[in-house]
């Protein structure tokens, strides 16, 4: 096999991929505007996505790409819309594995936040105000995990060894080692009023899109508190507001939105029972050089001529 030519879509001029060494494995291009990743795209044989808040992709993809392999250093693929999505020949893999982790660990924080209202203690130090209370249990509590896939299930775990109870959906219906059984997403207004933690840790796709509106979380348990960690667009923002006013929801514990970053003047910063991070639910420390580590990994599979893991399928999302 011919040496590849690696070209690595980045947000910035200066963006590296730390943890991947070519070592002359590879030719790398890096790109980071229409013009550098037309160039790149043109004489590739491997694209690797960075940046997933563009167009960039689409617009420069050319007519006869000759592009055969596109890694995303993400889970989610939905940035990947490129005019060649059902071509055949074309690979997509993704991350799969590195962010678990730290995305359930940051779920059993946003739990652990409601359950002994941390929110309400540091409004209260702000006041300087002695103001003792009852807090709950998180054990027996129930979680209804939207997403059990990689990092749904990891969340799973973490929940089950904290002494919850948890529910798993997804597309369809299937037995799995983590939840037991896992339900179609359909079912989601039967199970949603037993929940008290509803998590969001599925992928952004035409189904997912926009599925807690205003109807869907009317099923909700009165209050139960959500936590998104999936994307944002699959949370109306609008309905979360209303639901979040209206006591539906105790709380949300939010780390991705509709809007990225969210406006400064947005209603969300002051609602005194709502957390926000900056879509870094997953961002451990070290976690760059943990994408590139894989990728590396990765390349030797393709370069050996071994299966890739983490295969997604973009027709289905």
């Amino acid at each position: 096999m011919a040496t590849p030519v690696i070209t690595v879509l980045t947000a910035e001029p200066s963006q590296q991929l730390p943890g991947f060494q070519p070592g002359g494995r590879a030719t790398l291009h890096f790109a980071h505007d229409l013009d550098t990743l037309r160039d790149g795209l043109e004489r590739s044989d491997i694209l690797v996505v960075t940046d997933f808040r563009s167009t960039l992709l689409h617009d420069a993809w050319p007519a006869d790409c000759p592009v055969r392999w596109v890694h995303a250093t993400s889970a989610g693929v939905d940035a990947l819309r490129i005019p060649a999505q059902h071509r055949s020949d074309l690979t997509v893999t993704n991350a799969r594995g590195v962010f678990d982790r730290g995305i359930a660990e940051y779920v059993l924080g946003a739990i652990l936040m409601f359950a002994k209202d941390t929110l309400g203690n540091l409004a209260h130090q702000r006041a300087h105000r002695w103001q003792h209370r009852d807090t709950a249990l998180i054990s027996r509590q129930r979680a209804l995990i939207v997403g059990a896939g990689s990092i749904g299930r990891e969340t799973g775990r973490l929940l089950k060894a904290a002494g919850l109870q948890i529910t798993g959906t997804a597309r369809s219906t299937r037995d799995d080692p983590v939840f037991g059984k896992v339900f179609s997403v359909s079912e989601l207004p039967r199970l949603l009023p037993d929940a008290d933690h509803v998590v969001i840790t599925a992928p952004l796709t035409s189904g997912t899109d926009g599925l807690f509106d205003d109807a869907m979380l009317r099923h909700c348990k009165p209050g139960a508190c959500l936590i998104n960690v999936g994307r944002g667009p699959i949370v109306r923002t609008h309905a979360l507001i209303k639901a979040l006013q209206s006591g539906r929801l105790q709380g949300a514990a939010l780390d991705v939105f509709e809007q990225e970053p969210l406006p400064a003047d947005h209603p969300l910063w002051d609602m005194p029972q709502v957390m926000i991070s900056a879509h870094m639910a997953g961002d451990f420390v070290g976690w760059e050089a943990a994408l590139g580590e894989q990728f590396s990994a990765q390349l030797d599979r393709y370069l050996s001529g071994a299966p890739l893991e983490n295969i997604v399928r973009l027709d289905k999302h």
